[in-house]
C-alpha cells in the first residue's frame, strides 16, 4: 500500500494507474495531482441520459459538464489518455430505485449493464485548492489531512423531468481578510464550480450544523475564519436518488476522478469581484463586481451635492449606497417608510420631499419580485392611498402596494408589527426596513423639522420598528435623509450636531444599519432605484443571489429597466402631489419644486445624470 506523502506532486495518469491496482491508503483525492482538474462522476441508463445533461445545463454552478461519454464508453479521451471509469476513482456508491445500496472498489462487476449507460464527468471544487493555496489561503480539510465538509441545503436546484434536488455544497473555512482573495481565486474556475455561492452564517442555507456534514469530513474552524460554501457536485448524487432510476452509479463523496487537464483553460465572469459585508447578525458577505460598485460609487457622488448648503457633506459615509443595496437585494420582503409633516399649520403637512422618492424604491422592487409594503401616520393613510392609486394609474408602479399603519399598544407592539407572534426568533415578515425623508425621533423623544419646531403629534411611531429590526437576526435597515433628523440618521447624528444648523436639538437618534445620505431626499430613492438595477444587471452578483443555479435573469432587464424613474413619470407624478396639497420642504409652495429647487433644471437634470 502507497501512503499520502508525495501524492500531491504525481502525474494524473500515474495517480489514476495506482488507485485502479487499489495500492492507496486513503479516503480522498484532495490535495492530490496539484494543479488538475478532478471530476465527480454520475453514470446513467442511457435514456436519462439526456434530460440529466439538460439538468446540468440548468445548474451549471454545482453541475459544471466536463464531458459525456457514449453509452458503454469507459473512456474520456478529451479529458484523459488512458482511463477506465470501472476502475479508476478510489470508490463508488451503487443506486437502485433511489436508495445507496453499497460501496464498490471496481465496477467490472457491472461491465454488462455499463453497456447501456453513460458517464457523466462533472468539474469539482478540488480542482481549485491549488489556486487557492497559491493565493496565499489555507486549505483548512487539506492542512487537517481530511475530507471537505458537504451538506444537504435548502436551496433548490432548477428542475428537470424527472430530476429535481436541493443543492449540496462544500464548506471551506477561510480568514475574514481573505475573503476576496478566495473569491478572486475560483471566480474564474467555471469548470471547478466557480466562486462561492454563500458566505457567512450557514443557516442562511438551512443548514444548522457544520460539525454534521452530510458527506465528508467536519473540518475545524479557526478563531476568525468565516465558512465559505461553494457549489458542489454530489448535487448530482441527490438528483440520482430522487430520480429512482433501477440503477446508477457515483463516485463516493470526496473519490474523485482525476483528469490530465490543467486548471489554466477556462471561462470568466465578466468583472473583478469584490466583497462586501452587509450584515452581522446572521453573518452575511456579498459579492459584486468591480465594474458594478463603482458606477454605485459614482451614483453616490452625484446625489452627495448639497444644493441648500446645508452641510451634509459631513454626513456622508462612502459606500452606505453600495451596502444598503447589496443588503436589498438579497432582501425578500421590504417595509417602506416615509412622511415629513414639516408644516404643521398646512392640511395636509407633509412636503414632497420622499413619497416620489419611497415609489422610485417600490417601482424597482415590484420589478424584481420582491414583496414591498409602505407604513405611514394614521391620520395620512387616505392621502398616501390616493397616492399610490394615481402612481398605478401614471405606469409608475405595476400594481398597487399594501399600505399599513403603526400604532404603539404595548410593549412589544413592534415585535408584533415584524413577526409572527411578536417572537423574534421565527422568520421576520420583512427583510429590510427603508425610511426616506421620515421624521425621525430625537434624542429627548421629540420629533422636530429643520425649524427646531416639535412636530411630534404628527408623527406616529414608526421609529420603534426600526429599533426593533436591531434585535432581530436578519432584518437590516437602510435611513434615507438630507438634514440629519430624519429616521436611520442616528448613525450619523455626531456629526449632525456639529455640523448641521439646530443639529444639537434636531438630530435624529435613532440609528439604520445604512445611512444614505443625499442633497434631496428623493435624490437617494432614485439612486437606490438605479442601483438596485445594477445589481441586478452585474453577472457575478446575479449567480451569487441564485446560488450558481438555474438561469441568469437578464432576460427580465427590459422590465427592470422600465421601472426606473425618468424626467416624464416624475414630473407626472410631482404634478399629482401638488393637486393633493403636498407642498415643497423649504417654501411651502404649491408649484414645480421639492425643497424649494425647480422640478425643471434641478430635479430632472438630477435624474438624467442617475439614469
Amino acid at each position: 500500500m502507497l501512503l499520502t506523502g508525495g501524492l500531491k506532486s504525481f502525474l494524473p495518469h500515474v495517480l489514476r494507474r495506482i488507485i485502479r491496482y487499489n495500492r492507496l491508503s486513503i479516503h480522498n483525492t484532495s490535495g492530490m495531482a496539484e494543479g488538475y482538474k478532478q471530476a465527480n462522476v454520475v453514470i446513467l441508463h442511457k435514456s436519462l441520459a439526456d434530460d440529466f445533461e439538460k439538468f446540468c445545463h440548468a445548474n451549471d454552478g454545482p453541475l459544471p459538464l466536463l464531458y459525456r461519454s457514449q453509452p458503454g464508453d469507459w473512456k474520456c479521451p478529451s479529458l484523459s489518455n488512458d482511463s477506465d471509469i470501472r476502475t479508476d476513482c478510489l470508490q463508488y456508491r451503487v443506486y437502485e430505485h433511489g436508495a445507496c445500496t453499497g460501496s464498490l472498489k471496481s465496477l467490472k462487476e457491472y461491465s454488462e449493464q455499463l453497456k447501456d449507460m453513460v458517464t457523466f464527468y462533472l468539474g469539482c471544487s478540488f480542482s481549485f485548492e491549488k489556486a487557492v493555496q497559491s493565493a496565499g489561503i489555507p486549505v483548512r480539510n487539506v492542512e487537517q489531512k481530511c475530507n471537505v465538509s458537504m451538506y444537504k441545503t435548502a436551496v433548490p436546484c432548477y428542475s428537470i423531468s424527472p430530476f429535481s434536488c436541493n443543492l449540496i455544497v462544500t464548506m471551506r473555512p477561510i480568514p475574514e481578510s481573505k475573503l476576496e482573495a478566495a473569491v478572486l481565486a475560483t471566480s474564474e474556475l467555471k469548470e471547478a464550480h466557480g466562486a462561492p455561492i454563500h458566505m457567512g452564517d450557514p443557516g442562511l442555507l438551512g443548514i444548522q450544523d457544520l460539525s454534521k456534514p452530510d458527506y465528508g469530513d467536519p473540518v475545524h474552524l479557526h478563531p476568525g475564519d468565516i465558512p465559505v460554501f461553494w457549489a458542489c457536485g454530489v448535487t448530482g448524487a441527490e438528483a440520482v436518488i430522487n430520480c429512482r432510476a433501477p440503477l446508477a452509479f457515483t463516485h463516493s463523496p470526496g473519490c474523485m476522478f482525476i483528469t490530465d487537464i490543467k486548471n489554466s483553460n477556462v471561462r470568466s465572469l465578466r468583472g473583478v469581484p469584490q466583497v462586501h459585508c452587509i450584515s452581522r447578525d446572521p453573518l452575511h458577505f456579498s459579492i459584486v463586481s468591480a465594474e458594478a460598485a463603482q458606477k454605485i460609487r459614482t451614483l453616490e457622488t452625484l446625489i452627495g451635492i448639497d444644493p441648500g448648503d446645508r452641510g451634509i457633506i459631513h454626513l456622508q459615509c462612502q459606500d452606505e449606497l453600495l451596502k444598503a443595496c447589496l443588503a436589498i437585494s438579497h432582501a425578500r420582503s421590504v417595509l417602506i417608510t416615509t412622511g415629513f409633516p414639516t408644516h404643521f399649520t398646512y392640511e395636509p403637512p407633509e412636503e414632497n420631499d420622499g413619497p416620489p422618492g419611497a415609489l422610485a424604491i417600490a417601482a424597482i422592487l415590484q420589478a424584481l419580485e420582491k414583496e414591498v409594503a409602505i407604513v405611514t401616520d394614521q391620520r395620512a393613510m387616505d392621502l398616501n392611498k390616493k397616492i399610490i392609486e394615481e402612481a398605478v394609474q401614471l405606469g409608475i408602479l405595476k400594481k398597487p402596494i399594501p399600505l399599513l399603519s403603526y400604532q404603539r399598544e404595548s410593549a412589544d407592539s413592534a415585535l408584533m408589527f415584524l413577526c409572527d407572534n411578536g417572537n423574534s426568533g421565527r422568520p421576520s415578515r420583512y427583510d429590510h426596513l427603508i425610511a426616506i425623508e421620515r421624521a425621525g425621533m430625537a434624542a429627548d423623544g421629540n420629533y422636530y423639522n429643520a425649524r427646531k419646531v416639535n412636530i411630534k403629534h404628527l408623527v406616529d411611531p414608526i421609529d420603534d420598528l426600526f429599533l426593533a429590526a436591531q434585535t432581530i437576526p436578519g432584518v437590516t435597515t437602510t435611513g434615507v435623509g438630507d438634514g440629519g433628523n430624519e429616521l436611520g440618521m442616528g448613525k450619523v447624528k455626531d456629526a449632525v450636531k456639529k455640523h448641521i444648523k439646530n443639529g444639537d436639538v434636531i438630530a435624529c437618534d435613532v440609528e439604520a444599519d445604512f445611512t444614505v445620505v443625499a442633497g434631496v431626499s428623493n435624490w437617494g430613492g432614485y439612486a437606490i432605484a438605479c442601483a438596485l438595477y445594477v445589481l441586478r444587471t452585474c453577472e457575478i452578483h446575479d449567480r451569487y443571489l441564485r446560488k450558481a443555479v438555474g438561469f441568469p435573469a437578464l432576460s427580465k432587464e427590459t422590465g427592470w429597466l422600465s421601472a426606473l424613474p425618468s424626467v416624464p413619470k416624475e414630473e407626472k407624478l410631482l404634478k399629482t402631489l401638488v393637486r393633493h396639497g403636498v407642498r415643497s420642504g423649504k417654501t411651502a409652495s404649491l408649484e414645480m419644486e421639492v425643497d424649494g429647487l425647480p422640478f425643471y433644471n434641478t430635479h430632472s437634470l438630477m435624474i438624467e445624470k442617475l439614469l
